[in-house]
């Protein structure tokens, strides 16, 4: 416990939890955490920044982090969500987030996904033209409930990661805008259905810059008035914006913030701030990645070709973006003992490895920390988006618990389960364990 008059950092709360969860036995041999607080001030900072441009429902990306729990901390701060495929709607409806306070994207979309979305009032944003004859078939002659709009790619180019890039030329989402004859196509597919009310955009995610989202928009924003014109009334009554902006991964830092984003949106696309379009945002990684942490024992140590190596139980099932791609997705990485306290001593080169049957399973390559023993605590910080839902079941490992957590102005540290370390018999039934007698015997 400790006693102080002044605030507690994120970095204050972040330590206090790590002790707290490595007295309690919550750490081994790995498992997820977040920061209950720092997930609110993401929230208002999001809330603040926006306020300028009037009416805006913000929606998270469950695709970030779609733990049911979370989403439904995340709804009764005002924040609805974003879904793309039947397992995130099913998720967030258990999570008490339904029809009008959910956006459902995905390129492909089933007829049974739409006739769910359009029966339960549920905002759909189509990928295509085929998916607009659909909506047309599911529809009939009987107005929607549910907010309809278009998805476009308005081709402005690609950030740093191409994988994470949705606006080039050829990208597979939406209806590519600078295509021969798309401009014309879309007008006429908004004359023909006065239902269809948004148009939505998404750039793309960390390693698109605010300035290249800002662009996307203002395409889009220019489309609205276009179709609008033509119509002669408001037609068009709200912009899908979209997600992705960038997170700083290298210190604890946020990276641009949403004010840095609202600013150049504002310079690029003035009209916002006329208040003629109601707004959606779908932020996932800037709202919750420096809210988490993922925290693993070092299991042994070696040394190969000079090298340390700490081999822990955390690699490509819960990072594979970092694992696979690492110059795209490093991630910091922190060397403490086994209360939880940093390790202290000169930085060594070493490698972090995870526990996966091939040798790029690693964390970090060559990382300076204190050298590591076995029984230490490795932290991975800015894990709170992705991380904890994107697990990857090679070698058949079961997927960590995941904690929140809430820090008390005295320092007390109080966790709230999220989700549970997977089970052994869990693992059994996913391989098909109810089937053991369904073959032939040999």
């Amino acid at each position: 416990m400790t006693t102080t008059s002044a605030p507690l950092t994120r970095t204050d709360r972040k330590l206090l939890a790590l002790a707290a969860a490595a007295d309690r036995g919550l750490a081994a041999p790995m498992a997820g955490f977040v920061d209950l607080a720092t997930v609110r001030e993401a929230v208002e900072d999001l809330t603040k920044a926006f306020a300028p441009l009037g009416r805006v429902q913000h929606t998270v990306a469950a695709k970030a982090c779609g733990l049911a729990p979370l989403l439904r901390f995340l709804g009764d701060l005002g924040i609805d969500a974003e879904v793309a495929s039947p397992g995130e709607t099913a998720v967030a409806e258990a999570a008490g987030l339904r029809g009008p306070r959910l956006v459902l994207d995905s390129p492909a979309k089933t007829t049974a996904e739409l006739a769910h979305a359009l029966a339960e009032g549920t905002a759909v944003n189509a990928d295509n033209f085929q998916e607009l004859a659909r909506l047309d078939a599911l529809i009939g002659g009987t107005p929607p409930r549910s907010v309809l709009g278009l998805r476009i790619n308005p081709q402005v180019g690609a950030g740093r990661i191409g994988d994470t890039s949705t606006a080039t030329a050829a990208s597979k989402f939406g209806i590519p805008l600078r295509d021969n004859g798309n401009r014309a196509l879309l007008r006429e597919a908004f004359a023909r259905r006065p239902w269809l009310t948004r148009l939505h955009v998404h750039v793309g995610s960390q390693g698109c810059p605010p300035e290249l989202m800002a662009d996307g928009v203002a395409a889009v924003h220019e489309l609205a008035e276009e179709i609008n014109a033509e119509a002669g009334y408001r037609q068009v009554t709200s912009l899908d914006i979209g997600g992705g902006l960038p997170v700083d991964f290298t210190s604890d830092e946020p990276g641009p913030g949403f004010a840095g984003y609202v600013a150049p949106l504002l310079s690029r696309v003035p009209a916002l701030a006329e208040g003629r379009y109601a707004l959606v945002t779908e932020f996932g990684r800037s709202l919750l990645a420096k809210s988490g942490f993922l925290v693993s024992t070092v299991e042994y140590t070696k040394v190969a070709g000079g090298r340390p190596i700490a081999v822990t139980h955390a690699g490509g099932q819960v990072a594979a973006r970092t694992v696979l791609q690492p110059d795209h997705w490093p991630l910091r990485i922190g060397a403490f003992d086994a209360t939880g306290a940093p390790k202290t001593g000169p930085e060594v080169p070493q490698d972090i490895a995870g526990p996966l049957c091939f040798a790029g399973d690693l964390l970090a390559r060559e990382r300076p920390l204190p050298l590591l023993d076995p029984g230490d605590l490795v932290v991975a910080h800015d894990t709170g988006a992705y991380y904890f839902g994107a697990h990857y079941a090679y070698n058949t490992l079961p997927r960590p618990a995941v904690h929140g957590f809430i820090v008390s102005p005295r320092g007390d540290v109080e966790f709230v389960p999220l989700r549970r370390a997977q089970t052994l018999a869990e693992l059994v039934a996913d391989a098909g364990g109810e089937f053991l007698g369904a073959l032939p015997a040999a």
